[in-house]
């Protein structure tokens, strides 16, 4: 097997583990007998733990390489999976979505290192296409987990063939994932050699990754209560605007590489936020209902290299001379914009509370543009890294 399929699905398991066990909340509130609010503090388990693993797993790939962090963390996604299907009460449940959180957060940086590496073997780019291998295992899993409710399945039935299909599938591919624990006998290429936190390029990334994650939490979370409440659609209809989102995102994916090759990642950020604030400006300001399914549309084209560039970019930016190197700065990106899915979500909600979602979604509009000129600032900026190395040479 070719380390290009072995890394596309690993980030198909991830999606799927997380549309797996996110489709079943209904089930699992149920049957932990939560209310809504005491569930929502359950969930909140899930982001602290990804926001945890993913700020020290730079370091451990460092140690171990990305194949062994890989192979460790998704049979760690498995095991919880297990544990939330079967938790009878809110501590427990909440205890088993910590233990995923922290799997996923470790697993995350450990896949993007992998890919980082399958793009420098290659020579071109390829992250948006693994990043695509995410969205559509997410709505595998989230159809899978459809089909389990309807004919019946527990939660605990269901997380546990989901946690063993994962544990398979992880077997017949994991050999071929790259991530052979480095030597590390060489400085950097073009850059000095400082921790990711004073180096302004990975803040700058960092910002870019931030902002594509609140605009996309906000449209995963938020897109069908827009559409009910201010559009008066049905809720069958109101879950067709997240759907759109996630297709058009991933089949945008997967066109990733050819246009970054031809326009360059800069240009490619640049066009992508100002689509995703123009679609969300769209579905937020025109009270129609098809604007609006178009507007999500436009906003998973537009969001749909943001974040797996912004990767790529901080590998690039810590890649050494024997070819090796982005561990920590993949991690640091990755640990700042989770903040964005751990914050932004209750952000937009609380704005909504205040105003209206068609308020709160023009604010996603203008978060999402700022990944324009925060793009342009971090090319700035490792253009001066570059130029700083070489003068001191």
């Amino acid at each position: 097997m070719r380390d290009r399929t072995a890394v596309f699905t690993v980030f198909a398991l991830n999606g799927l583990a997380l549309g797996s066990w996110a489709s079943r909340t209904p089930a699992l509130t149920e049957q932990v007998h939560a209310s809504p609010g005491v569930f929502g503090l359950a969930l909140l388990g899930a982001s602290v733990g990804m926001l945890a693993a993913a700020a020290v797993s730079g370091r451990l790939i460092e140690r171990a390489g990305a194949r062994a962090v890989v192979a460790g963390s998704t049979a760690m996604v498995a095991v919880s999976l297990v544990l939330i299907g079967f938790a009878p009460t809110v501590p427990l449940l909440a205890g088993a979505l910590l233990v995923i959180g922290a799997s996923v957060g470790m697993l995350d940086v450990g896949m993007n290192v992998a890919g980082v590496a399958v793009e420098r073997r290659l020579g071109k780019p390829v992250m948006s296409v693994f990043h695509a291998g995410f969205s559509f295992g997410a709505l595998a899993g989230s159809l899978a987990a459809g089909l389990a409710a309807g004919h019946g399945w527990s939660p605990a039935r269901h997380l546990t063939v989901a946690a063993v299909v994962a544990v398979l599938v992880l077997a017949v591919v994991i050999r071929a994932v790259p991530g052979i624990r480095p030597g590390h006998t060489e400085e950097p290429v073009v850059t000095p050699a400082r921790a990711p936190i004073r180096r302004p390029v990975l803040w700058l990334l960092a910002a870019v990754a931030l902002c594509s994650a609140i605009a996309e939490g906000a449209s995963s979370d938020w897109s069908a209560l827009l559409m009910t409440v201010e559009r008066g659609v049905g809720q069958g209809a109101a879950a067709l605007a997240f759907a759109g989102f996630q297709l058009v995102m991933a089949l945008t994916r997967l066109a990733g590489p050819v246009a970054q090759r031809r326009f360059g990642p800069t240009r490619c950020l640049a066009a992508g936020a100002t689509l995703a604030a123009a679609g969300l400006v769209a579905a937020a300001a025109i009270p129609v209902a098809a604007v609006g399914y178009a507007g999500f549309a436009l906003a998973g084209a537009g969001l749909a290299a943001s974040f797996p560039l912004a990767l790529s970019l901080a590998g690039d930016a810590g890649k050494r001379g024997d070819g090796t190197g982005g561990e920590r700065e993949i991690g640091f990106v990755t640990a700042v914009a989770y903040t964005g899915f751990l914050g932004g979500p209750p952000l937009i909600g609380g704005i909504a509370q205040a105003t209206d979602y068609n308020v709160a979604f023009v604010f996603v509009a203008l978060i999402a543009a700022l990944i324009l000129p925060a793009a342009v600032a971090a090319r700035r900026s490792r253009r001066r890294e570059e130029a700083a190395v070489m003068v001191g040479r």
